[in-house]
């Protein structure tokens, strides 16, 4: 397979206590093992000096007048495992690291503000970035040099020359660093618009018109390789289409969906996605399987299943929650961040995809005379060979055409289907498993919250409300503190780190949704409070924008302001939309006005790179469109709230309570005789009716 970095591609091209192991046991031990980041226990043992991103190791740079060497990567990173067996695993190169420079690893995971400042300062020098994402800065922490992936020769060089470069001539060095931090000051800065806001829908209709000349009408998604599944993209997509009635847009969704669901990078034997795809057609991915993906892909297929019906989007959403129950929730009902691209073969080497993939010889043991069948319908043939005789299985008809063309019955299918996945499961899990990160991230397990509503919302299972409501009250009871704000990671019975905006904008998010579909008030209490300390904390009075970071961090090179939508929308267009929901919730004039000024600033950007915009675009349709207040106030609201939730309906807001309540939407509406729902637009009301039928005429 070609030598494909973990690549974060430019967005608009798309995206503890210490260890009980002694140390007498390794040849090394360095500072990292005390740290509880799987990926940097991972480098414990490195002959390398590591430490961790903290005041005591800069300190001790400056005071040392040493180089700083950055080394940023995360568990399930393919290219960063190898690095570190070529480089960081050799005595000669951690000779070189160790004399010329302090040595920093760090998880970008759990330190995304780290990695948000370093991957801007590589992108700027060398046009892309990647991890693991390798950076060599001057003491003050202002970066000189970047890069990502290096063969172990080369690397050494790189250090000599940059070392040798800062004994004799330091001053170049300084100089390039002063031109480089105002190039990063640059890049995430956003002005405030002081154009009158003005949304239309012939602006957006423009936008999605240029956008889709980049789109890939054989397989889907963007016209590019590798693939990235954008779920934020297809989630504004597939609303405009609907809303526009637009049947090519509603096709072109449809075909991306399909084809991302019956290729390779879809796991079809116990679910869930792989984070990309190395080609056009979905086929071979790049096999680590992140939460984020997988929360966000969840919410995708279950609104395109309130849509279409179509029951093979039911059915990812379905595996793709039982994938996350078996592999990656824990007894507290908490949620991992990943596993890992590679696991060992059964020669003990580590190699990528070595769980995943097949031999025609295994998949004839095992399936007898079924491989025949198997074969065609997993395409064991040219069309699903990857390598060294691996196959990958990707399908490329759907069902019920294949089950035609074999002349079979349906429901026979549908048990030899099941036969299949059993039967590969089980001989699967005899193999090396993939490794686990397993600390728990507060922004992505409130992307997870999020999925289990939505999929609880769409397909009326209890069992996922019940998921949803345990993670959010551990959100609640452990990573809430005291003053107001979030801690961003958990391990080990541990809470760590200050929060991040994405933090969160993410649970602020979760919580809505999940007081819209459970009515329970604390929850929409709560996301209120975050949002008033978000705005006390992390809010930019000049351009009215958030910065990724709080007012209580230690300063970086520059603060960054994240309002770019990637894999996962951008923390500051998720909180655009908090923001306008909850102004709708409380009648509060400033978020509304905050919603309106922050996509007024990035409004000049969206027509030039859409596919980075696509969150802000799904909160502009609510400007272009009329978006309704739905009011529900009895004893049978949540009867009535279930009832909508069997339509699609993307520019709506629930609010409802069983008795009287003091919300401005529900305020002097409780009838103790019968249960009223109330359709508003705009503060302006249609008279109160009982039957959501006669609600659904109000609503267009």
């Amino acid at each position: 397979m070609k030598k494909t970095l973990c690549l974060i591609l430019l967005i608009f091209f798309i995206s503890c206590k210490k260890s009980n192991i002694k140390s007498d046991t390794y040849l090394y031990t360095n500072d990292l093992i005390d740290e509880t980041s799987p990926y940097l226990l991972q480098h414990a043992h490195n002959p390398v000096n590591w430490n961790a991103w903290n005041i005591e190791t800069l300190t001790k740079a400056k005071s040392n007048d040493k180089l700083l060497l950055i080394s940023i990567g995360y568990a399930s990173c393919h290219w960063c495992h190898v690095m570190e067996e070529e480089s960081f695993k050799d005595s000669i190169v951690a000779q070189v690291m160790n004399k010329n420079f302090i040595n920093i690893k760090v998880d970008r995971e759990e330190r995304p503000d780290v990695d948000k400042v370093y991957m801007g300062a590589v992108q700027l020098m060398n046009g892309e970035g990647g991890w693991p994402l390798n950076v060599i800065a001057l003491p003050d922490g202002r970066p000189i040099w970047g890069g990502t992936y290096f063969e172990k020769e080369q690397w050494k060089n790189i250090l000599k020359q940059i070392s040798d470069l800062y004994k004799n001539n330091p001053e170049k060095l300084r100089a390039f660093a002063d031109k480089l931090q105002k190039g990063i000051k640059s890049v995430d800065v956003v002005q405030l618009n002081s154009e009158e806001p003005k949304f239309t829908g012939d602006f957006i209709e423009s936008v999605v018109r240029e956008w889709s000349g980049n789109f890939d009408t054989t397989y889907g998604g963007l016209d590019t390789s590798p693939k990235f599944m954008m779920p934020n993209n297809y989630q504004f997509l597939m609303r405009y289409a609907y809303q526009k009635n637009d049947k090519n847009l509603q096709d072109f969704v449809n075909l991306t969906l399909t084809k991302m669901a019956q290729g390779g990078i879809y796991d079809p034997i116990e679910g869930g996605f792989s984070r990309y795809s190395t080609d056009k057609k979905w086929h071979i991915p790049h096999f680590e399987k992140m939460l984020y993906d997988n929360a966000q892909m969840v919410s995708l297929y279950s609104e395109a299943y309130l849509i279409t019906q179509n029951k093979l989007y039911k059915e990812i959403v379905l595996e793709t929650l039982a994938f996350i129950e078996k592999y990656m929730t824990n007894d507290e009902g908490l949620f991992f961040s990943s596993l890992d691209a590679d696991s060992n073969t059964a020669n003990n080497e580590l190699e990528e995809g070595a769980f995943y993939v097949w031999t025609q010889k295994e998949l004839k043991n095992l399936l007898q005379n079924d491989y025949s069948l198997f074969a065609k319908y997993y395409n064991i043939n040219t069309y699903g060979l990857w390598e060294r005789e691996n196959y990958v299985l990707i399908r490329n008809t759907d069902d019920a055409t294949f089950i035609r063309e074999n002349k079979l019955k349906r429901i026979d299918f549908e048990r030899k289907k099941i036969t299949w996945k059993k039967t590969l499961a089980k001989a699967r899990n005899k193999r090396s498993k993939p490794r686990l990160d397993d600390k728990v991230l507060t922004s992505w397990n409130a992307l997870m919250i999020k999925a289990y509503v939505d999929a609880y919302r769409v397909f009326e299972d209890e069992s996922y409300l019940k998921v949803a409501e345990k993670n959010a009250n551990f959100i609640l009871d452990q990573q809430l503190k005291k003053d107001g704000s979030l801690n961003h990671s958990y391990k080990n019975g541990k809470s760590t780190i200050n929060g991040y905006l994405e933090d969160y904008a993410t649970v602020i998010e979760a919580f809505i949704g999940l007081y819209e579909n459970t009515l329970h008030e604390k929850w929409l209490t709560n996301a209120h409070n975050l949002s008033e300390y978000t705005m006390h904390h992390f809010f930019d009075t000049t351009n009215k924008m958030f910065f990724f970071t709080s007012n209580k961090d230690t300063s970086l090179v520059t603060k960054s302001v994240e309002y770019r939508d990637n894999v996962i929308s951008s923390s500051n267009s998720i909180m655009a939309k908090n923001l306008f929901k909850l102004s709708h919730y409380f009648d509060n004039r400033k978020y509304s006005e905050t919603a309106i000024t922050m996509l007024n600033n990035v409004k000049p950007e969206i027509e030039k790179y859409p596919s980075s915009f696509s969150n802000w675009l799904d909160l502009m349709m609510n400007f272009t469109n009329p978006y309704y207040e739905i009011a529900i106030v009895g004893q049978e609201a949540l009867i009535k709230v279930k009832e909508f939730n069997k339509y699609y309906i993307p520019n709506k807001l629930i609010a409802g309570s069983l008795k009287e309540n003091k919300l401005p939407l529900l305020e002097n509406r409780y009838n103790p005789s019968k249960t009223l729902i109330y359709v508003c637009v705009n503060k302006a009301c249609k008279l109160p009716v009982s039957e959501v039928e006669k609600a659904l005429e109000f609503i267009q």
